[in-house]
């Protein structure tokens, strides 16, 4: 992986971060990086990412790599300064660098952490990748929840979109967005949050519109809502005056519109 610009000399190593926005993961990485034989060489990197953060020993060759259980870990970023501060030489000595280790100027590699905390706390809470979507036209309401249709013509792409939005500390927010596209069609999970996007296989999901409809009917859609961030929202859920809604409006309404646009 190419070496992050964001670059923090600290004596015999260097620490290099970047913001990777992936599908459907994202967040800060920290490369560990020295100078091997003349050629920089990135040594460990710390994906610290929103979904599955993980860590690289020696990532150009032999590249172990170890996943972190956020469970007990917490934090990914917190979690990697701390091993940063406390584990850097052991790591380094693990990833075949013991001379190189050996060298590291403790005091140094100390105060040059805290630069590298500012810049990826900074990383983190500013480079975050999300997406605003139009709320669409027809908004149909269900309870404390509302769904948007609409109709997306994009560069090189078109398709039936739907919006899932409810109110959120007084303001409207879209809980998940389902972009059913002739080309790229894909959905997100909290897309003013984590942002998880996903594509659909088209050979096994020919019809992502009939899809997504069937996920709301057949009760998928808390669970949906729960894995977007907003797990209050999907306890409170009416889910009998949201099934009435599908069957009434959303579906017909959806297939309508979409019907209008496709020949």
């Amino acid at each position: 992986m190419a070496i992050g610009k964001t670059k923090i000399e600290a004596g015999a190593v260097c620490f290099a971060l970047q913001y990777r926005a992936l599908m459907p993961d994202q967040g800060v990485s920290i490369q560990v990086v020295g100078d091997l034989e003349g050629k920089e060489k990135e040594l460990l990197r710390f994906d610290c990412f929103d979904q599955n953060p993980h860590y690289h020993y020696d990532p150009e060759h032999r590249n172990e790599r170890y996943n972190l259980d956020k469970t007990t870990a917490g934090n990914a970023l917190g979690w990697t300064l701390k091993q940063l501060r406390t584990q850097l030489p052991a790591m380094l000595k693990r990833a075949g660098c013991e001379d190189l280790a050996n060298r590291l100027d403790c005091n140094l590699v100390a105060s040059k952490l805290d630069q590298v905390e500012e810049a990826g706390r900074y990383m983190a809470l500013k480079q975050r990748r999300t997406v605003t979507h139009n709320r669409g036209d027809p908004v149909i309401e269900a309870g404390n929840i509302r769904f948007g249709l609409e109709f997306r013509e994009l560069t090189g792409d078109r398709g039936m979109a739907i919006h899932v939005m409810s109110d959120v500390a007084g303001q409207e927010i879209e809980l998940l967005a389902f972009d059913c596209f002739e080309k790229g069609p894909h959905y997100h999970y909290g897309p003013r949050n984590q942002d998880v996007r996903l594509y659909w296989d088209t050979t096994v999901v020919p019809d992502p519109l009939a899809w997504t409809l069937e996920q709301f009917k057949t009760g998928k859609l808390p669970a949906m809502i729960e894995r977007a961030g907003y797990p209050s929202i999907a306890a409170a859920m009416d889910r009998e005056l949201v099934a009435c809604k599908l069957q009434q409006e959303v579906e017909p309404k959806a297939l309508a519109i979409r019907a209008a646009h496709v020949q």
